[in-house]
């Protein structure tokens, strides 16, 4: 467990204690945690949650010292394993996955089923566990678990057809996986990998999530899914996570720099691979009229404090728009509410309807505010800079890790806000006066997620979309990585490997006939969303 941060006020951006707000009663972390050791005393002890590994919860690694962003609260941290213990983990999931491939397809089907009905029955718990260890406001945090369960019910009930003339893996699948979606995306991913035939390994990301992961594979064991969670570095995990001949397939969801590192170690082994990387998604405004459907639009792309790889930190305006782009953006922006996420000024009153809590560690914060700070004094001009004042917080509660909504014109390109993707509620703005300009504008980062375009006219739209580098581009629309039957990838550096969603998902995790040529972003090849 972490010492308690500092909580002395900073004058400058101690936050107004007008209306004073408590904790929601039932909501503490304290709470929380005594609800997972009654849920699941076998992956939680007293003070610290185990690995799972061959079946069994180990009382094996060190706990990392560990504080809730939400207001520096001491909670539980990953339980640390060295090279050696992750390897001897890898071979033991690999005794699991030569049993596991040979369940019958109607087994493996209960039994995920019965993992999603277990995850249903503790939804509110498993979304207090995020609210606390990744800072996500009480909504976002329910909708991440409720995504994960709808989503592999519906893989429940189309995988017979999806598995027609394929086979699990020789080996089982690794999942790494950044901290911000653990139920949407890594749980997610896991028990469709798990109900395509294999064993399935994850990896806790430091950054936060590992008891909410815990728990979910907690419920997941009892029903005799083989799934492994294991917690480390990742230079100290990574060979056996990685490079281990073991692992059929490597699942990445992270930032370039590792990303990069972990699709070298895959290319060298020629093995499978979903390499998911940021890159800057953008937002575009050519000979646009319709400002009052851009506003709501606008203020929704803050959720989550732009915590998410398809988030939109980057719009490009049409210099002759740019007023008028304003009058609709700057209300926007005005209007998003952050703060405590379980902070309310009466008992009874409901948790409040925040649009981000705080960014993941105070290390984050700070990072923002000096690259905020450095594009300025390099001639970045802010248009606007909320003030932690505006939040609503507990009375001198510790808000390092709190970052209010930014928008700045013009990042000089010598700054790293020019071209890279901030992870927080910064906006970034560039004007340009051509379609040539738009398109390298929004092209700026080698490839992205996805994109939107605003602009009046549908011909316009069509013509410009296919030369915007990114995989999914909306008319006026933000785009998302999409549930069920819709596809997910990327272009440039921002995916290498598979792409993933509906068939594909399952495509990526099992072998079908020997000509197969998997969709998605590889050195020779591509699909177009």
């Amino acid at each position: 467990m972490a010492p308690t941060r500092s909580t002395t006020p900073d004058p400058q951006t101690t936050p107004s204690a007008d209306p004073p707000r408590s904790l929601k009663p039932g909501t503490s972390w304290r709470d929380a945690w005594e609800r997972s050791l009654a849920a699941a005393p076998e992956a939680f002890g007293d003070d610290h949650v185990r690995n799972l590994w061959d079946g069994q919860w180990q009382p094996d690694g060190h706990p990392l010292p560990a504080a809730s962003p939400v207001d520096g609260t001491p909670i539980a941290g990953p339980p640390r394993l060295d090279a050696d213990a992750a390897l001897r983990a890898v071979r033991a999931s690999l005794d699991q996955h030569r049993a596991w491939r040979h369940i019958l397809l109607a087994e493996r089907k209960a039994r995920i089923s019965a993992t999603l009905d277990a995850l249903t029955e503790h939804r509110e718990l498993l979304a207090l566990l995020l609210v606390w260890e990744i800072g996500k406001p009480w909504k976002l945090a329910q909708a991440d678990v409720d995504r994960a369960i709808d989503g592999v019910r519906w893989y429940v009930s189309e995988i017979d057809r999806m598995l027609t003339g394929r086979t699990p893996l020789p080996g089982p699948v690794s999942n790494i996986a950044s901290w911000n979606y653990p139920m949407s995306v890594l749980i997610h991913a896991m028990l469709i990998q798990a109900l395509a035939g294999n064993a399935v390994i994850a990896k806790t990301p430091t950054d936060g999530g590992v008891s909410c992961l815990t728990l979910a594979c907690a419920l997941a064991a009892r029903e005799g899914v083989p799934a492994t969670l294991v917690s480390g570095s990742g230079r100290e995990l990574s060979p056996a996570l990685v490079r281990s001949p073991e692992i059929g397939c490597v699942s990445f969801v992270g930032g370039r720099d590792t990303g990069a590192r972990v699709a070298t170690a895959v290319a060298d082994l020629g093995k499978r691979h979903i390499l998911e990387q940021e890159g800057l998604n953008t937002w575009g405004i050519w000979n646009y009229t319709d400002w009052a459907a851009l506003t709501p639009l606008i203020r929704k792309t803050f959720d989550y404090a732009k915590q998410r790889c398809t988030a939109y930190p980057r719009f490009v305006v049409q210099r002759a728009a740019f007023a008028d782009f304003l009058t609709a953006y700057l209300p926007a922006v005005r209007s998003v509410r952050f703060g405590h996420p379980l902070a309310v000024a009466a008992p009874d009153d409901p948790l409040p309807e925040l649009d981000f809590g705080p960014l993941i560690n105070a290390t984050k914060a700070k990072e923002l505010a000096d690259l905020t700070t450095e594009a300025i004094s390099r001639g970045a001009v802010p248009l606007h800079r909320g003030s932690l004042a505006e939040g609503r917080f507990l009375p001198s509660q510790d808000t390092s890790a709190y970052f209010p909504p930014t928008t700045l014109l013009a990042p000089p390109s010598a700054s790293p806000l020019h071209h890279a993707e901030p992870f927080g509620p910064v906006d970034t703005i560039v004007l340009v006066d051509t379609e040539a300009e738009l398109l390298a504008a929004m092209n700026a980062s080698n490839g992205a997620l996805v994109a939107s375009l605003s602009c009046d006219d549908q011909e316009t739209y069509e013509r410009l979309a296919p030369q915007i580098r990114a995989f999914k581009v909306g008319h006026g629309k933000p785009r998302s990585r999409g549930d069920r039957e819709e596809l997910f990838g990327g272009f440039g550096n921002s995916w290498s490997g598979a792409f993933v969603g509906g068939e594909l998902l399952v495509k990526a995790v099992t072998e079908g006939p020997e000509t197969e040529r998997l969709p998605g972003n590889f050195p020779d090849y591509h699909l177009m969303p």
